[in-house]
């Protein structure tokens, strides 16, 4: 697994990222995350993007990200798995020394999850606890471990959903823990604020990915049906969004749960 940046000589460009501006981006090998992770080192920052399964896709991001002349590490991280965030911890400053040469963070994504969609008399507990682990528990343990790497004007941006505005039939666990993340957000902005650490949301709706087995031509049509726009969304529509949240284009946005979903269900 290649987690080291590319070897680019010191005096160009990509060594001259500040080492002020590196955000970690969990669930970064594919869909938003993917698309966040590039589209935040085109806006010069330095990325650290997270997988679980699947260290090609991450390679592949990096190597993106660096043929457009960014930097980029990837680290495997299990954001269900609470009791291994300070061996991520320690490896995620190893890897901002090494490549950046700081021990300070300018962003972290709460981006990594999954869907299940199963009626709620269907669902298992051990589904319950997977889905809360990963979009509930997960987030708001990692926060607080890499708090004391995020220096003052960093930027949070934790991914919920728009299903916690609307309610369809057979996402019910996913959905309320998103929503859980929604009012999190509130309360880390509140008490990041002494910090100067800001901290938001970014709802998706519809978007093209393989959360939940990703789509059909027949569930692609529906959604689109149901959206304004006419269309479901891109990964890209998205990542622009949480982008902007991370750099000074969002420097007064604080608190808020931002939808992106292109008029879903309105």
């Amino acid at each position: 697994m290649n987690t080291s940046s590319s070897n680019n000589d010191s005096g160009n460009s990509t060594s001259a990222i500040a080492a002020s501006n590196v955000v970690v981006i969990t669930g970064g090998s594919r869909g938003i995350g993917a698309s966040t992770a590039v589209e935040a080192a085109r806006r010069g920052l330095g990325v650290i993007l997270t997988y679980n399964a699947n260290p090609a896709a991450a390679d592949s991001v990096v190597h993106d990200i660096e043929a457009q002349g960014g930097r980029a590490v990837a680290l495997r991280l299990d954001v269900a798995a609470v009791e291994s965030f300070p061996a991520f911890r320690a490896a995620l400053e190893q890897a901002l020394r090494k490549t950046w040469h700081t021990d300070h963070l300018q962003g972290l994504v709460n981006n990594a999850g999954f869907g299940l969609f199963n009626p709620i008399d269907t669902v298992t507990e051990e589904q319950f606890d997977g889905l809360f682990n990963v979009h509930l528990k997960g987030p708001f343990f990692l926060t607080q471990a890499l708090l004391p790497l995020l220096q003052p004007g960093s930027s949070i941006v934790n991914l919920t959903s728009a299903t916690t505005r609307v309610a369809t039939s057979g996402v019910a666990p996913y959905a309320a823990f998103k929503g859980g993340l929604a009012v999190l957000t509130r309360y880390m902005a509140k008490e990041f604020g002494g910090r100067r650490i800001r901290v938001n949301s970014v709802s998706p709706g519809a978007i093209r990915t393989e959360l939940g087995g990703g789509l059909n031509d027949e569930f692609e049509a529906l959604l689109a049906g149901q959206t304004a726009l006419g269309r479901v969304g891109e990964p890209e529509d998205v990542a622009r969004v949480i982008a902007s949240l991370l750099t000074e284009d969002g420097a007064w946005i604080n608190a808020q749960d931002i939808e992106v979903a292109g008029g879903y269900i309105i």
